[in-house]
């Protein structure tokens, strides 16, 4: 595996090495140790994996509060998206900034998000599946999200009219959180 720094504190994203043959290919997507070893020492309790049927869906820019706050570690399995990630720890360098990936079952990236960052994703192909591990537990009352289209981020999304969930479409701005990172 080889893990590289984002433009964005304490963000990774990971390349696993992909062994192929005639048959289809074996990985090693985790190993707590040579994570350790690259400095993401995090307990992943939790796996999470969604399936997205239309190209277009955006699902974010979603993130869990303090106590709850969590890290992820993403993969896709099937199809692709453009994954964005936004600092949001007040005393960070990189404090709301952004940065996006194109993240795919071809490419095979993994991207690891620490606490503090918002994160979300928008499907590039129909019928895409999205997996994640998180270091802390679902806690609804730590649930928390900024709106997509967010002008003080100003992210540069690569659709203007996404699909999104009631819940999504009700988020605020970032100015209007209270954000306790």
């Amino acid at each position: 595996m080889e893990f590289k720094k984002t433009k964005l504190q304490d963000a990774i994203l990971i390349e696993p090495k992909f062994f192929k043959d005639e048959r289809g290919f074996f990985v090693e997507s985790y190993s707590k140790k040579i994570f350790k070893e690259n400095g993401i020492d995090v307990e992943f309790v939790q796996d999470n994996h969604s399936l997205s049927t239309e190209k277009g869906v955006l699902r974010g820019l979603h993130f869990q509060e303090a106590p709850h706050s969590q890290s992820k570690l993403i993969r896709v399995t099937k199809g692709k998206v453009y994954d964005i990630i936004v600092d949001l720890r007040k005393n960070s360098s990189t404090y709301k900034q952004w940065q996006g990936f194109e993240l795919s079952a071809e490419n095979g990236l993994m991207l690891f998000v620490p606490q503090g960052f918002a994160h979300a994703f928008c499907t590039l192909e129909e019928n895409t599946e999205f997996m994640y591990k998180v270091d802390d537990f679902y806690a609804p009352e730590c649930d928390s999200g900024i709106i997509w289209n967010d002008l003080e981020l100003n992210i540069n999304w690569p659709i203007k009219n996404p699909i999104l969930s009631e819940k999504d479409s009700q988020l605020k701005k970032l100015k209007d959180l209270k954000l306790n990172f």
